[in-house]
């Protein structure tokens, strides 16, 4: 039985919410983790649209995370 070990150099996670402060938190809540990999922000973007089925905003991002 051979174990091997990679190394995440590169991650990239979606996330989503109705309230901004959610996304906020959620946002926080993902770097916590991903410190625990070694990884670090390199980059976050972030965009509102309306969701007509729930008459409200929807506020998303995308934070790319790279190896430190």
């Amino acid at each position: 039985m051979e174990i091997t070990l990679d190394i995440i150099k590169d991650k990239v996670e979606c996330l989503q919410a109705y309230d901004f402060n959610e996304l906020e938190r959620a946002i926080e809540d993902r770097i916590g983790m991903n410190k625990a990999l070694l990884l670090r922000v390199k980059q976050v973007q972030h965009q509102v649209t309306f969701d007509p089925l729930r008459n409200k905003m929807l506020y998303s991002a995308v934070v790319h995370f790279s190896a430190e």
